[in-house]
């Protein structure tokens, strides 16, 4: 009995422990990465700004778990992705799966207009709450989301910069 009471003390303190750890890390996580594109914004800002597109540049997109319903709105496996705001400079989206918090995208392109260079900026912005297990997974966030942002920025910057 002894044994079992002393476990179980061990099991709460560890969680408090855990928790208390957990509070320490940030409630909003940023994961964002850059591309030079060479080439005029127009190009480009339709590439991003309609889902129908992103099967050219977007890894995965061609997957036939992937459904495109318009160019405002697909499905990637059990992610649901949404454009909620388009400017011209910007694109938001929202991207909401049944197992992790939902996500916020945003892809902004920034011009010189001196040159014929688009910087493409793509972040993806995440509340977690204050689970120990959110807060210590989101640590692997920049590693997970920040290489396929960069596979995929990479391959918008080779479909933007081919000859037409």
């Amino acid at each position: 009995m002894r044994v079992i009471k002393l476990g179980l003390i061990s099991l709460l303190v560890l969680m408090m422990i855990a928790t208390a750890i957990g509070f320490l890390f940030p409630s909003t996580v940023v994961v964002s990465r850059a591309v030079d594109i060479k080439s005029f914004k127009s190009p480009v800002f339709e590439l991003v700004a309609d889902l129908n597109k992103w099967n050219l540049w977007v890894d995965g997109m061609n997957n036939a778990t992937v459904k495109v319903y318009n160019k405002k709105s697909a499905k990637l496996g059990n992610t649901m992705v949404s454009v909620i705001a388009i400017t011209d400079s910007t694109v938001v989206t929202s991207w909401v799966n049944e197992q992790s918090p939902k996500q916020e995208s945003t892809i902004r392109l920034i011009t010189d207009s001196a040159q014929k260079v688009t910087v493409v900026q793509w972040q993806f912005i995440q509340q977690v709450r204050w689970y120990p297990w959110e807060k210590f997974s989101s640590m692997m966030n920049d590693k997970i989301i920040g290489t396929m942002i960069e596979k995929n920025l990479q391959n918008l910057k080779l479909l933007a910069e081919q000859p037409q």
